[in-house]
């Protein structure tokens, strides 16, 4: 299976490596600047969840889980740990390919979007061009798809979006689990609020969605988180 996916993922333009264990794969991961890692959950040794865990300790690099494992639990955890997206079995080895294409486009492309632009906001710098979030001389690490939420929300200027509306922009997709949109808010507010039950800067709009606030906090009367 693996060999087959490499080599649709390498008919789409990309040259590609396999590692058979999540032991293998760390070892393999140092030797390359990577652009996505497609990511099994059910490994011998380590498994899938333990090693995205220790992959997002170090590395921001988008993550494409691919599963037999269809439980929501499944997919919220992984999501909640660092998964940019999941694709559960059975699928054709065509629609991975263009699956990890229009996720490395897209990781890509909002670094490109604003090119050199800093966005400031409480105690954070954004930096759009290379998807870097610093909090003082402090490197806040992102997984790719929460930079693109996170993105998308500060380039709203301040306008409700909606979990739709999100949903559709980060995730390239008009129909599709739109509760994944609510794991990354929570894993976004996490990493910036100061107190996540009351964020300062991803405030809730109740009936409209999510605003983003550049400011010190909501304004009285805001919805609540």
């Amino acid at each position: 299976m693996s060999e087959l996916m490499k080599t649709y993922i390498e008919l789409e333009g990309f040259s590609a490596t396999e590692a058979h264990s999540a032991e293998e794969a760390e070892s393999v991961l140092p030797s390359a600047d990577w652009d996505l890692v497609v990511l099994d959950l059910n490994l011998p040794g380590m498994d899938g969840f333990e090693f995205l865990q220790r992959l997002r300790k170090s590395s921001t690099v988008p993550v494409m889980i691919v599963s037999a494992r269809d439980e929501d639990e499944d997919v919220v955890m992984a999501l909640g740990i660092g998964a940019d997206e999941y694709l559960t079995k059975p699928f054709s080895p065509r629609t991975l390919a263009a699956r990890a294409r229009a996720l490395i486009r897209r990781n890509k492309g909002y670094a490109r979007r604003e090119e050199g632009k800093v966005e400031r906001f409480g105690l954070y710098e954004l930096d759009l061009d290379s998807g870097v979030l610093m909090r003082g001389k402090d490197r806040v690490p992102l997984s790719a798809k929460e930079f693109s939420v996170l993105a998308y929300l500060v380039g709203a200027k301040g306008k409700p979006r909606s979990p739709e509306e999100i949903f559709e922009a980060v995730w390239d997709r008009k129909y599709g689990d739109v509760t994944a949109v609510g794991v990354y808010i929570q894993r976004l507010r996490r990493k910036i609020e100061e107190n996540p039950a009351a964020p300062a800067h991803i405030i809730t709009e109740r009936g409209f969605g999510y605003r983003f606030c550049a400011g010190l906090g909501p304004d009285p009367g805001d919805g609540a988180p």
